[in-house]
């Protein structure tokens, strides 16, 4: 029978690789077997390698404009998360999610509205954001969430900026290249919804990615993938600061007014970027997950070591 301890790997298979090693046979071989199949579970997460549980976690931390011009933004959130997290949900994910504003207005760099909680906890959450603030700063929103958020270990992280605004530098110490590394810093990918133009081979697209492809809707409220996907003219310093930040992280960056547009456009825009938000987050999490190699060979050499100091030991 199989069996898993809380380092989400299963001992039935741990305990052929030690069988292999340590070779099979009587009653206290058989123990030895097992006992260093638990110093192999002990070893993954005395390593901090993530589990199986914590390989497929997403943490998804919304980082949000809290001007007066972004009230159908706000709206649009929790919808958009409740299915992005059922998506997610349906494909083995276990995502959780941060809400933080932005721009409030005075000397308040960002706020906390969710850390770490359900969509349907987003849902709630979302009805605190505020559309009276300015001198929106997308910097130090980011840089707020990532000093508040309680990250889970080994989680996918996956960032959403919305703003409508280009940086108004509030702290003059986070910089394009400060704010970057504060996102690879935690594998995290980075997709803005702003006030920028995108266009593709087939013309206007919702959104570019960083692997050259654009999305262009259909007009049916679906849409396609277009080739040579380029950033147009954004809004003040939007396309240096956001979409360049955005397209630095392996993310993707998505036309805000196609969103406002409504009617088709608007479906067309939700479906492209929750497809492309649970592409990207799968990639992420591919890419977080060790090989079961690694964690076999070097917790086995670690066995190895346990049961040969045992064997040198005088018997008493």
């Amino acid at each position: 029978m199989s069996t898993s301890g809380e380092s989400g790997v299963e001992v039935s298979h741990l305990d052929q690789h030690a069988a292999a090693a340590f070779g099979a046979g009587s009653e206290t071989r058989q123990l030895r077997i097992h006992r260093a199949a638990a110093i192999v579970m002990l070893a993954a997460a005395w390593m901090g390698l993530p589990s199986r549980l914590e390989a497929g976690a997403v943490n998804v931390v919304v980082v949000v404009d809290e001007s007066r011009s972004m009230v159908d933004e706000h709206a649009w959130l929790p919808g958009m998360m409740h299915t992005l997290s059922m998506e997610l949900i349906n494909l083995g994910y276990a995502p959780t999610f941060g809400l933080y504003g932005f721009g409030y207005g005075g000397a308040v760099l960002g706020r906390e509205l969710l850390d770490n909680g359900t969509a349907e906890e987003f849902a709630t959450a979302s009805a605190g954001l505020v559309a009276s603030g300015g001198a929106e700063d997308g910097y130090a929103g980011i840089d707020f969430a990532f000093r508040n958020f309680s990250f889970t270990p080994g989680a996918a992280v996956n960032v959403i900026l919305v703003t409508d605004e280009d940086r108004d530098t509030a702290d003059a110490s986070l910089t394009f290249a400060s704010t970057l590394a504060l996102l690879q810093g935690r594998g995290a990918l980075l997709n803005a919804v702003v006030n920028n133009v995108f266009t593709c081979d087939a013309g206007a697209a919702l959104g570019i990615d960083s692997f050259g492809n654009g999305y262009n809707a259909n007009g049916a409220g679906g849409y396609s993938t277009c080739s040579n996907g380029a950033a147009g003219e954004g809004f003040g310093r939007t396309t240096r600061a956001y979409v360049k930040l955005a397209l630095e992280t392996t993310g993707a960056s998505w036309d805000l007014n196609q969103l406002r547009a409504g009617g088709p456009a608007a479906d067309s825009f939700t479906e492209a970027f929750i497809d492309i938000k649970v592409r990207e987050i799968g990639r992420q999490v591919t890419a977080q997950t060790p090989e079961p190699g690694s964690i076999t060979l070097v917790a086995l050499g670690l066995a190895a070591v346990c049961l040969a100091r045992k064997r040198r030991q005088p018997a008493k």
